[in-house]
């Protein structure tokens, strides 16, 4: 990349060209008096960083911002402001996930010091993603290999890594998450139940309902799964979804009894996808349920085992995701009878 992209937004044209001055030696500037005019803008083109003024007569740079976010969520966004009223700087902490707020009058040393070190940031971010493809492309082989030892294991999880992990993905990229953060998601799907290669045959074979200390040695798997991948340095931030995706919203969960925001929300949205593939597939000592009847089975748990707002996205994106893997599964079909 020859220059870092920067969209500026001011409906004052001399503090937008202020702005422009001050930045336009060191980066390639695209700038708007429009926050509307910007997020087309955004649409049609990509920026590493964003800047805008927060008093604004079409939308307010909170508003704006929060649209960008939605259009583009890996692009750093900087508000400028004279305000510093703490309702408004959470707002835009929460909702328009702002890097950081510039106080006016600015002194444009200042500000070029805070656009460089939120362009440091979004590098940083930015390689992140490039090394999560690269880990993908380095364990595909492996990770194949991971999930077809747990299929030939147990008929019950023939699939269900890759299912778990399509509805996981399907979430991720409804509540907008980075790409690392989506890629990470991924890959913590496939490999969730990889300790179940530490749990006896018998148990996962067994045909009646399990004791106590069998389900004690179910759950002992998110321990093999962290036992077998924590030497593996590459997958750290992996580890670390799976070590966490039994864990229950209000903390009722296992192994460690986190709660809340302390769970990872890879782990939130992975704990949704394995509980509701688990109840759609059949198993030897239950009947499978119809997906509607999993749905509202998840949506009870809002709150409790599952975080709300996930579940919310869920219900939402659940219908096309049951089209598209019937298609696929269709598909899998004729090609086999080919």
């Amino acid at each position: 990349m020859d220059k870092y992209r920067i969209l500026i937004v001011d409906d004052e044209p001399d503090n937008l060209a202020l702005l422009y001055r001050t930045l336009r030696g060191k980066y390639e500037i695209a700038k708007s008096t429009s926050p509307l005019e910007a997020l087309e803008i955004l649409k049609q083109d990509k920026f590493q960083c964003i800047l805008s003024d927060h008093k604004m007569p079409e939308m307010d740079g909170v508003e704006f911002l929060k649209r960008t976010y939605e259009i583009s969520p890996d692009t750093m966004r900087l508000l400028v402001t004279a305000y510093t009223d703490a309702g408004i700087l959470i707002d835009a902490i929460n909702y328009a996930k702002i890097y950081r707020y510039i106080k006016k009058p600015y002194n444009p040393d200042e500000l070029t010091l805070t656009v460089e070190n939120a362009l440091e940031y979004w590098q940083l971010k930015a390689d992140n993603g490039a090394l999560i493809n690269d880990l993908k492309e380095l364990f595909s082989g492996t990770i194949t290999a991971i999930v077809e030892a747990l299929d030939a294991k147990d008929a019950y999880t023939l699939g269900r890594s890759r299912r778990v992990t399509f509805y996981a993905v399907k979430m991720a990229k409804a509540l907008h998450l980075s790409e690392t953060t989506t890629g990470k998601i991924e890959l913590a799907g496939l490999l969730h139940d990889i300790g179940m290669i530490g749990v006896s045959d018998d148990i996962l074979a067994k045909v009646e309902k399990l004791s106590v200390e069998e389900y004690s040695e179910i759950k002992k798997h998110v321990y093999h799964s962290v036992k077998i991948l924590d030497d593996i340095k590459q997958l750290k931030d992996v580890v670390e979804l799976i070590k966490y995706h039994h864990e229950f919203y209000d903390g009722n969960g296992y192994p460690y009894g986190k709660k809340g925001d302390e769970i990872p929300i890879g782990s939130r949205i992975i704990a949704i996808a394995d509980a509701f593939d688990s109840m759609v597939t059949p198993k030897v000592y239950r009947n499978q349920v119809v997906p509607s009847v999993a749905l509202a089975k998840i949506k009870e748990e809002a709150g409790k085992q599952f975080d709300p707002d996930i579940v919310e996205c869920f219900e939402q994106i659940l219908p096309s995701c049951i089209r598209e893997l019937r298609e696929l599964e269709r598909q899998a079909i004729n090609k086999a009878h080919q």
